[in-house]
C-alpha cells in the first residue's frame, strides 16, 4: 500500500473523518433515546457537531503548575489511538484478506490507550477532583480489561488460534458466528458489560460523575482539548460495538443482506448500552471492581472453558 493511500484511509475513510461523523451521529441517537425515555424532546441531529465546533472556538485554559505536554498531549494521544484502532478494525471488515498478523492484539492495546489518556490528563490537571476521577478511571480500567481479554480468547480458541481480525471474519463467514455457541453467547453478554465500562456510561461513569466529582478528570479541560476528548468518546461508540461484532458476532459479511444484518447487530448493542445507562443507578467504584473481578470474570472464564471443550 502506498503512503498516500494509507494516509487517505487513516484520515478520511475508514479512519478519522468517517468514524468521527458516525460517532457524533450515534451520540446524538444516544441522547435522543435518553430524552424520549425521560419524556423530553431531545436535541437535533446536528447537536454533537455544533457542540464540537463551538468548543473548538473556545479558549484553552491550562491550570497553573500543570505539565502542558501531558495536559494538552493526553487528548491527542487518545484520539490518535482510537483513530488507528478504527482504521485497522474497519479495514479488516471491508478487506479481510489485507489485514496483518496479530492485528487483534494491536487493536486491544490501542483500545486501552483512550482510558490511559483520560487518566494522564486528569492526573496532570493538578485538581483534587480530577485526580480522584483519574484514580477511579484507573480502577475501572483494571476491572473490565481482564474479562474483556478472556472473551477475546474465547474467539481465538473457537477459531483454532487465529489472531488476525480478517481471518476471524472469514472463519465466521464459513463456519457461523461464535455468538451462536454457548461460550459465544456468554462471551457476548460479558462483552456488553465490558463495553459499558469501556465507554464510561452509567452505571460505570464514576470517573466523570457530575453529581459527585463535577466532571472528574475533565473538570479542568476547556476549548479544543475538551472537544477532542468528547470526540474520542463519540468515536468509541463506533469502535467498541464494531469490535465486539467482529470478534464474536460474525462481522458485517460481504453481501448486502449480511451488511444490513450487521447494522442491526450494531443497533442492538447501542440500544442495550442506552437502556442500561437509563435503567441503572451509578454504583460505587469498589462495587464495580468486585462486580467485574468477581461475577463478570467468572462468567468470562466459564465461557473460555466451554470454548476449550468445544461448546
Amino acid at each position: 500500500m502506498s503512503i498516500g493511500k494509507a494516509i487517505l484511509f487513516l484520515v478520511i475513510f475508514p479512519g478519522f473523518l468517517f468514524t468521527g461523523v458516525v460517532g457524533l451521529l450515534v451520540s446524538w441517537l444516544d441522547r435522543k433515546i435518553t430524552a424520549r425515555i425521560q419524556w423530553r424532546v431531545g436535541p437535533p441531529f446536528y447537536q454533537g457537531f455544533a457542540d464540537f465546533f463551538k468548543l473548538l472556538g473556545k479558549e484553552t485554559i491550562v491550570p497553573q503548575g500543570t505539565s502542558r505536554l501531558a495536559f494538552l498531549g493526553a487528548p491527542m494521544m487518545g484520539l490518535a489511538a482510537v483513530t488507528l484502532a478504527s482504521t485497522i478494525l474497519l479495514c479488516a471488515l471491508i478487506w479481510p484478506g489485507r489485514t496483518f498478523a496479530g492485528d487483534l492484539i494491536v487493536v486491544l492495546y490501542l483500545l486501552a490507550v483512550p482510558s490511559l489518556a483520560l487518566i494522564l490528563g486528569g492526573a496532570a490537571s493538578k485538581n483534587s477532583l480530577a485526580s480522584m476521577g483519574s484514580s477511579r478511571e484507573m480502577k475501572l480500567m483494571m476491572s473490565y480489561e481482564l474479562p474483556l481479554i478472556l472473551i477475546v480468547l474465547v474467539a481465538v480458541v473457537q477459531s483454532g488460534g487465529i489472531i488476525r481480525l480478517g481471518d476471524l471474519v472469514k472463519y465466521q463467514m464459513a463456519h457461523g458466528s461464535f455468538a451462536w455457541s454457548l461460550s459465544g453467547v456468554i462471551g457476548l453478554l460479558v462483552g456488553i458489560l465490558c463495553l459499558q465500562g469501556k465507554l464510561g456510561l452509567v452505571p460505570f461513569d464514576q470517573a466523570e460523575a457530575e453529581t459527585e466529582v463535577m466532571g472528574g478528570l475533565l473538570i479542568e479541560y476547556s476549548g479544543p482539548p475538551l472537544a477532542l476528548f468528547k470526540l474520542q468518546k463519540a468515536m468509541m461508540l463506533v469502535v467498541m460495538p464494531v469490535f465486539l461484532i467482529t470478534v464474536l458476532w460474525g462481522g458485517f459479511g460481504n453481501t448486502l443482506t449480511s451488511f444490513i444484518l450487521g447494522l442491526v447487530k450494531y443497533l442492538v448493542l447501542i440500544v442495550a448500552v442506552v437502556l442500561m445507562r437509563n435503567t441503572n443507578p451509578r454504583v460505587r467504584i469498589d462495587q464495580v471492581m468486585r462486580f467485574f473481578w468477581g461475577k463478570v470474570s467468572l462468567f468470562a472464564l466459564i465461557a473460555l472453558i466451554l470454548a476449550l471443550v468445544g461448546l
